[in-house]
């Protein structure tokens, strides 16, 4: 069963500096930290050991994607920092699936590990672009599926595609939906996007929301303002 937090903020920072001086402004009672490549490349992991410090549960949004021993060790690796949740991208296959399982079950820790289907800022047309003839919720359902087999915990997924695909998976399947926009917020990047109220009426475990939060005035009092509208 899910334990909270449920909502994670994306620390889009290039600088731990920043990242520091940014986790002042919110509180680790009222959301977690969600570490991408971005901020995990620059201040590796002593930046991810320094915010659980301050008691903040980390989300390692790293996507490992490589060969099966590669990912079982970077999974294990990863899980022993003691982050709360990591992923892998489901598109590298069974065997890749397994192996970072095993990594996680390896070690002495016991993270959430997740699988990234498709990415949020992917459309049908982008899919065929990279040769997947199917649509959007085929190649998500698809996915979905090869994480469950594997016992994974849950995907990565846009809010809006859940309802096609909740009623095949386990009824404890975890929904984590980027893309998650205010309505005073641009679109940016994202293509599937959804406000916070409706992505939890589509089924959604964990909202991650970065710029809405990390370029407000007062992220503290957003924050709360997005939590008042999903509990």
């Amino acid at each position: 069963m899910l334990t909270s937090p449920k909502l994670f903020v994306a620390y889009d920072f290039s600088n731990p500096s920043k990242a520091k001086e940014f986790s002042k402004k919110i509180n680790p009672e009222q959301c977690g930290i969600k570490v991408g490549k971005e901020l995990f490349t620059s201040g590796g992991p002593a930046i991810v050991e320094w915010l659980q410090s301050k008691g903040f549960k980390v989300f390692l949004d790293l996507k490992f994607h490589d060969i099966p021993t590669t990912v079982k060790r970077a999974c294990y690796v990863a899980s022993e920092l003691g982050v709360w949740m990591l992923n892998v991208h489901a598109m590298g296959g069974n065997d890749m699936l397994s192996a970072a399982k095993e990594g996680v079950d390896q070690s002495n820790q016991n993270p959430y590990l997740i699988g990234v289907t498709v990415l949020t800022s992917m459309n049908n047309d982008n899919l065929n672009e990279i040769g997947i003839n199917h649509s959007m919720n085929k190649q998500i359902l698809k996915l979905a599926l090869n994480v469950s087999t594997h016992k994974l915990d849950g995907i990565v997924c846009g809010a809006s595609d859940i309802k096609g695909i909740k009623p095949s998976l386990p009824k404890d399947f975890i929904y984590v939906t980027p893309g998650i926009r205010l309505l005073s917020n641009a679109n940016n990047d994202q293509k599937r996007i959804i406000s916070p109220e409706d992505a939890i009426k589509a089924g959604s475990s964990i909202l991650v929301v970065g710029r809405p939060i990390t370029e407000s005035k007062n992220p503290a009092l957003t924050a709360e303002e997005i939590i008042k509208k999903i509990s």
